[in-house]
């Protein structure tokens, strides 16, 4: 779709008609996103999650991507790919493109992604989150993340670390935090303005996540950064809050 409407590529109902289109097409195995930006939150209650269902179709997507993501999670019940989209395409391939290819081929094995120890601990759990900005959208919602028992993955870009606390605080006072089996912290990208003064995005990260009482890892290699490794939203990892890295233990596809 080359269509503008505002800031959207198109209307909604347009929009969530090409989706759809993709969905039903029998020829089309799998659905990797263009492109962020916004506008994916608008067309979900236009998307028929039986049909997703009954296809069964592998997405890839990140950023605005992430609302699509979590309500393919909680009303169809699907396993989704937080991961590298074909704007990625300009820059030269990275390790994370090679993951994603395994990933959805369902071929070899998935690498653990590799960060910073926050807060000790082991656990297992579902994988869910994504922009940290697009999670705390989704409060009250439908589509709201669920997060019981989950690892809650979030990274976010170009948001001032005083925004970052205050959606930081929003999920705490939800009660997403200390119910997860964990939280993982990837790219903050473009988030601490020239002349802050203040802390850093990373230091209140650390000073509210570390608080959770949960094991926590940061600096995870997947997000708005230069290196965006893939993970299966919703399907079962293990993090280890000594070591500082999540395990990725189940494919988003049947394995080969």
């Amino acid at each position: 779709m080359l269509a503008r409407e505002g800031y959207l590529a198109g209307s909604d109902a347009a929009r969530a008609a090409e989706l759809m289109a993709f969905v039903r097409d029998p020829d089309v195995h799998g659905i990797l996103c263009a492109r962020g930006g916004y506008g994916s939150q608008r067309i979900l209650a236009r998307l028929d999650a039986e049909t997703f269902r009954k296809a069964g179709k592998p997405l890839v997507g990140y950023s605005d991507v992430t609302s699509l993501m979590l309500w393919l999670r909680r009303s169809v019940g699907l396993v989704s790919v937080h991961g590298p989209m074909l704007e990625s395409g300009a820059r030269a391939p990275t390790e994370a493109h090679g993951e994603l290819a395994r990933m959805l081929s369902g071929v070899g094995e998935m690498s653990p992604l590799p960060g910073e120890a926050l807060v000790g601990g082991w656990r297992e759990g579902r994988l869910v989150g994504g922009s940290l900005s697009l999670v705390v959208a989704s409060l009250g919602t439908p589509w709201e993340i669920d997060t019981r028992d989950a690892i809650l993955m979030l990274e976010e870009v170009g948001e001032a670390p005083y925004r970052i606390d205050r959606m930081l605080w929003q999920l705490h006072a939800a009660g997403k935090l200390e119910v997860a089996a964990g939280i993982g912290f990837g790219c903050l990208h473009a988030c601490d303005p020239p002349e802050s003064g203040g802390p850093t995005a990373e230091q209140v990260v650390r000073d509210v996540v570390g608080a959770a009482g949960v094991p926590a890892v940061v600096g995870l290699p997947f997000g708005h950064g230069a290196e965006n490794r893939p993970w299966p939203h919703g399907g079962r990892a293990a993090i280890d809050g000594e070591r500082g890295e999540i395990e990725l233990l189940e494919f988003p596809v049947a394995r080969r």
